[in-house]
C-alpha cells in the first residue's frame, strides 16, 4: 500500500486540488404517510437527488493551502486560495430551481487520528465558509438591493404578509457555514499525487435572507498533490 511520509518538522503544500461533483440532493421534508393521526402529522426528512443545470462550470480547481502536521501526528489543511467557488443550480423533480454557491472557502479540515504517512486510509473533515450566492451589487427584479437599489418596492404590505414583506426588502449580506469530509484512496508516492471521494453539506442561497436555505449534500471525487515548501 503505497503513502506519502509527512514529516512534523518540514512545511507542506497540498496543491492543484480539484473537487469534481457528481452527485447533488437536497434535503427536503415530508409527511409521513399513515393509517394512524400521530403518523400523518409526522414529518420525515430525505434527501432527494436533483438535476445539475449548470452546464461546465461546476468544478473547483487549482485550489491550494498550507498541509500541518503537529507533534502529535494530527494533519491539518489549510486552504489559502484558487477557484474555490462555483455558482450552481440544480433542479428538484417538482421542477424547482435551487441556486448555491460550490465552494470550500476558508476550508480547515483536520485528520483525528495520529498519522506519520498520508495514505488510503487519511480522511480530513472539516467545515468551510459559505458566501452569498451573488455579490453585494446584484439588484432583485424589483430593483432591490444590499448596496445599489431601492430599500423597498412595495408601498403598503399586508398585515398578515408583514414578515415575508419585511424579509424580501430588508436584505442581509451574510456568511454561512458548511462541512466537507475527504476520503483519501489513492496516493501515489514518487509524484505526491492523490485522490479519493469527497462529501460536503451546505446551505443554499437565501437571496440576502428573503427566503428560508435549503442543505445541499454534494459528492464526488478529488484530486490533488502534496509538495514540499522546501526547495
Amino acid at each position: 500500500m503505497d503513502s506519502i511520509e509527512i514529516d512534523a518538522n518540514q512545511p507542506y503544500q497540498l496543491k492543484e486540488l480539484c473537487l469534481e461533483p457528481e452527485v447533488f440532493q437536497v434535503k427536503r421534508t415530508s409527511p409521513t404517510r399513515g393509517k394512524s393521526s400521530a403518523k400523518r402529522n409526522d414529518k420525515t426528512e430525505k434527501y432527494i437527488e436533483s438535476k445539475l443545470l449548470t452546464r461546465k462550470s461546476f468544478t473547483l480547481d487549482q485550489v491550494n493551502g498550507k498541509l500541518i502536521a503537529d507533534s502529535n501526528g494530527r494533519l491539518t489543511f489549510v486552504e489559502q486560495g484558487g477557484f474555490d467557488f462555483q455558482p450552481v443550480t440544480i433542479q428538484l423533480p417538482n421542477g424547482e430551481r435551487v441556486p448555491l454557491l460550490f465552494t470550500v472557502k476558508g476550508l480547515v479540515a483536520n485528520c483525528q487520528d495520529a498519522v506519520t504517512a498520508v495514505g488510503p486510509a487519511t480522511r480530513l473533515a472539516g467545515n468551510f465558509n459559505v458566501p452569498p450566492y451573488r455579490t453585494s451589487s446584484f439588484i432583485d427584479p424589483k430593483g432591490r438591493g444590499i448596496a445599489v437599489g431601492y430599500d423597498a418596492a412595495v408601498g403598503i404590505p399586508i398585515q398578515a404578509d408583514r414578515e415575508k414583506f419585511s424579509r424580501q426588502n430588508a436584505k442581509s449580506f451574510e456568511i454561512d457555514k458548511g462541512q466537507i469530509v475527504l476520503q483519501i484512496n489513492q496516493v501515489n508516492r514518487a509524484t505526491g499525487e492523490l485522490s479519493g471521494q469527497f462529501e460536503s453539506q451546505q446551505p443554499s442561497d437565501t437571496e440576502f435572507g428573503a427566503k428560508e436555505s435549503m442543505t445541499v449534500k454534494v459528492q464526488g471525487q478529488f484530486y490533488g498533490r502534496i509538495t514540499s515548501e522546501i526547495v
